[in-house]
């Protein structure tokens, strides 16, 4: 057969990822990414230390980034992302904008971080009230909090899994439980959205059904990454109905003080598919089977309460005696592995 008349693959476009040497989900980026752009993903150098908040300082320095953004530069991606949420938060609203400023010093082309496109994403969608999810001990989910308070949003409810290595494998079931939890209308009133943080923590599959369940709209690390990375491109992420990246999922999904208020969900533009009514994700049992162990869930803080250390008969849990949290910020219990951006 003559395939010449072919002519070759259509042109593409690239975005350069910049990963710590841990991120596990490459294929979850590439699902939000269209047809005619190429990721080329590196990965920062491997470091033999314990994940805490000075790793992930380690992990976002400067000279670190620079070089992973040097070894882009040959394939000359349009945008350069860097993919790790608490290496981008660890440093604050001013560290974040100086580790893009470096890159895109490395690169001659703009820069992203994860934390960046969180911050981007909550003023696209107008969000002043966040309910948070995160798989990290509870100083790390405190330096996010701290993070988004900069820009002036408050956080209404939090989960946190108190996990420390291979976050990747925390089945979906796990993610949608601490989101009902996080996003449960607490002292401070509802929220209006829920992030998922982290980009090692699947999530792709339930950002719709979560939003049609919760109504509000639900965005997560790797989604925002993507989102503002093509954004960056003149072009959209794709993906099944979702707020962030369809205008038309947006209105009548809030619940808070944001622009996406109402009380029911839109009609699917046409050719979407949107989840059916009521939540597609039950209490019990996951939507998608889970693969690798199931992941232990954390515990919600209530505002200004700390979570005591309580050992139970398989380490670490919180005050109502669910293994896998971890202890108050400081303290012997709060021992981190590999395994969590």
């Amino acid at each position: 057969m003559d395939v010449s008349f072919l002519g070759g693959p259509g042109p593409q476009r690239g975005v350069g990822v910049v990963a710590p040497f841990d991120f596990a989900l490459d294929r979850e980026l590439w699902r939000w990414t269209p047809d005619d752009v190429s990721l080329h993903v590196t990965r920062t150098p491997y470091v033999p230390v314990e994940v805490s908040l000075d790793l992930a300082r380690m992990i976002s320095e400067h000279e670190t980034l620079q070089n992973a953004v040097g070894t882009l530069t040959e394939v000359t991606p349009e945008v350069v992302a860097y993919a790790c949420t608490s290496g981008s938060f660890v440093g604050g609203a001013m560290g974040e904008h100086a580790m893009c400023e470096a890159m895109s010093r490395a690169g001659s082309v703009p820069a992203i971080t994860t934390s960046g496109a969180l911050l981007e994403a909550l003023v696209e969608l107008d969000v002043r009230r966040l309910a948070l999810v995160t798989p990290y001990t509870v100083s790390v989910t405190r330096a996010l909090e701290e993070y988004v308070a900069q820009a002036g949003v408050t956080v209404t409810g939090r989960a946190y899994m108190g996990l420390t290595r291979q976050i990747w494998k925390v089945a979906y079931r796990e993610v949608v439980d601490m989101a009902r939890r996080a996003a449960a209308r607490g002292r401070l009133g509802a929220a209006d959205a829920l992030f998922l943080s982290c980009t090692n923590l699947p999530t792709y599959d339930v950002i719709p059904q979560l939003e049609a369940e919760l109504r509000i709209p639900v965005i997560s690390a790797n989604q925002v990454t993507m989102w503002a990375a093509l954004r960056r491109l003149g072009t959209r992420a794709v993906g099944p109905y979702q707020a962030l990246i369809d205008t038309s999922a947006r209105t009548g999904t809030g619940s808070g003080s944001g622009s996406c208020t109402g009380s029911a969900l839109p009609g699917p533009a046409a050719g979407t598919v949107v989840p059916a009514a009521g939540p597609v994700v039950p209490a019990a049992g996951p939507v998608v089977p889970a693969a690798g162990p199931v992941v232990p869930t954390g515990s919600v803080l209530p505002e200004g309460q700390e979570p005591p250390d309580v050992r139970g008969a398989h380490g670490v849990s919180d005050a109502q005696g669910v293994p896998g949290a971890q202890g108050v910020s400081g303290g012997p219990d709060e021992k981190q592995q590999e395994g969590w951006t």
